[in-house]
């Protein structure tokens, strides 16, 4: 890994926040003289060539797109983005390639890639004057077979430090890159297991009557999750219980804790007038207001003290351990309800940089809150050097092929990502869903907009129990996985490509995934068909419920579970009891 230094870099940037910080310089083959930068005045550009078949992955929570070969991405931190443009609400400057290389810009601008285009001085390929006859053919990335370049465009900024990481595989390259974020983030065994965020009307004694259920059905579950109806004021937030839904809260709390769960709070980061800590906050936070809320600025630790010593007297010293921090992202694609670019904050930032910092610097005021408890949490947004954090992004946007591509996704850029069951059409969408999240690293069953338990509502209660209790048989093996994620940056969950950087057969492929050590998960998505095909890259392989022998390359499959599958160095063994009814 080596860094490169151009113009004059900006002072607000990614590695200027990131705590764990760890840069030591290797040596790399990718020469300075390769790069080509000019400062623009209105922003600095950076150009190099990219050898011919060049293929480009990365750049964060990418729910649209995997390959990003002849795209142009805007790094912008948005809401629910519903096309390929590079939004996100985990953008990341970061890419990695199949020629033994990936870059890290380190910026907080809103930064555009133009991956792999043609200049005028490249000769333009000869014959080949085929007709297009769709849209799809008309304007998909092709991948180049002739010189081409990549252009990394920063505004505002007058000079950018890159980062050049080299390595034998995808898989050699990110890991790489998460530990210069100081590694992959520790977490307990609990957060591992099943969260259950519960209607967001409900008050105590709804609540109690979910966890009720929990314990008479014996349905596995760690952790209960309080919507916004917990506090008194939530958009924007006051950060007080509200004592007509929780009366004699600290009883609630305890009563909860008592029977062996932990309690998740939902909160964002924009202060209510009649918040407590209002006040104290208006010297420390940005010149615009959100849904009439102060927007603290998180970067200062005096905004982060006041934050974090509230929340531990009305939420930590009671004994609660986990938080889901939401709107911390953009709104462009939500009615523009967030603080403009050009809000102005006390640290000197501006609203562009702030938008893309903000869910970094909200996670770092939780875990100093927290005060070194154990935590897996929720985040609306993050970025750049987030693989430290015990925090797993989510979406409002539900489509489960887009989940299942996050999945894919961010284990290309030190995220981890939740494809909650939220929402479902039907009793086999909610199982197909369900099939997804156990074989996730956060097994989150969102019912905030349910009057019910979702699974009783489309009657397949038993399937449901069956998936739990197969995710908690599985937290071991996450659990080991995430001892190596924080050891060696190898994360837990990974596309294809990243164990399988030779084999062409995996560049496209984001709806099957790597789990842990030596699983590959392939859902069936949807509640149509229960048949898609497969693809096993070489090696061994066995089917993970029956034990079976399954050969290498592409093959269609039929049913009602998930197929999963493990590779094997060793003779093949008998399948594990009861693990093959849990795949139902």
């Amino acid at each position: 890994m080596k860094k490169f230094s151009f113009g004059t870099p900006e002072k607000f940037v990614p590695s200027f926040f990131c705590k764990g910080f760890r840069y030591e310089e290797t040596p790399v083959s990718f020469s300075e003289d390769r790069f080509s930068c000019r400062d623009l005045g209105k922003g600095f550009l950076v150009e190099y060539e990219t050898e011919p078949g060049t293929e480009i992955w990365g750049f964060g929570l990418q729910l649209k797109h995997f390959r990003h070969t002849g795209t142009k991405l805007t790094i912008r931190n948005n809401a629910d983005p519903q096309t390929p443009t590079g939004d996100s609400h985990a953008p990341v400057p970061f890419f990695v390639t199949n020629k033994g290389y990936g870059i890290f810009v380190d910026t907080a601008r809103y930064a555009e890639f133009y991956s792999g285009r043609k200049k005028k001085t490249s000769a333009a390929e000869k014959g080949g004057n085929e007709i297009s006859l769709s849209t799809t053919e008309l304007y998909s990335a092709k991948t180049a077979l002739e010189t081409t370049y990549m252009s990394i465009y920063i505004p505002v900024a007058h000079g950018v430090d890159l980062y050049v990481i080299e390595g034998g595989t995808v898989g050699d390259i990110v890991a790489q890159y998460n530990m210069l974020s100081g590694g992959g983030c520790e977490v307990p065994d609990w957060g591992l297991g099943v969260l259950y965020r519960c209607c967001g009307r409900y008050d105590r004694h709804q609540i109690q009557d979910i966890i009720d259920y929990f314990k008479e059905k014996k349905m596995p579950c760690d952790t209960f999750g309080l919507e916004p109806g917990w506090q008194t004021r939530s958009y924007s937030c006051s950060y007080m219980w509200n004592p007509q839904r929780f009366p004699e809260h600290e009883e609630f709390v305890k009563s909860v804790i008592d029977d062996g769960y932990h309690l998740n709070l939902w909160q964002h980061g924009f202060v209510h007038p009649e918040s407590p800590i209002h006040d104290a906050l208006l010297p420390y936070s940005g010149d615009y207001r959100v849904w009439d809320g102060l927007v603290p600025d998180f970067s200062l630790p005096e905004a982060r003290k006041i934050y974090a010593e509230h929340f531990r007297r009305v939420a930590v010293s009671l004994g609660i351990d986990g938080f889901k921090i939401d709107e911390c992202d953009g709104s462009d694609n939500t009615d523009g309800w967030s603080f403009p670019n050009y809000a102005e904050f006390p640290s000197g930032m501006d609203g562009e940089v702030y938008h893309n910092l903000f869910g970094v610097l909200y996670a770092q005021t939780i875990l100093e809150t927290l005060e070194g408890r154990p935590t897996l949490s929720e985040v609306r947004s993050m970025g750049a050097l987030a693989a430290s954090y015990p925090f797993v992004l989510y979406s409002d946007l539900y489509d489960h092929r887009d989940f299942v591509r996050g999945m894919v996704n961010a284990g290309l850029s030190g995220l981890l990502w939740a494809p909650e069951v939220r929402g479902c059409r039907s009793r086999k969408d909610m199982l197909r869903r369900m099939q997804t999240v156990v074989f996730s690293v956060h097994c989150l069953v969102n019912a905030w907009n349910y009057e019910g338990i979702p699974w009783v509502i489309y009657d397949c209660e038993e399937e449901i129990r069956a998936l739990l209790e197969l995710r908690r048989s599985l937290v071991p093996m996450l659990s080991k996985a995430f001892a190596k994620y924080h050891e060696t940056g190898v994360p837990p969950i990974r596309a294809l490509l990243m164990d399988y950087s030779d084999d062409p057969e995996t560049y496209g492929i984001d709806d099957e995934y790597l789990f842990c050590e030596d699983l590959l998960v392939a859902p069936v998505i949807g509640d149509g068909s229960d048949t898609r095909e497969v693809y096993l890259p070489q090696g061994k392989w066995v089917d993970f419920f029956t034990g079976e022998e399954v050969s290498a390359g592409r093959f269609t499959v039929t049913t009602e579970g998930i197929p999963v599958y493990r590779r094997v160095s060793e003779p093949v063994s008998e399948p594990r009891d009861g693990i093959m009814d849990r795949g139902s």
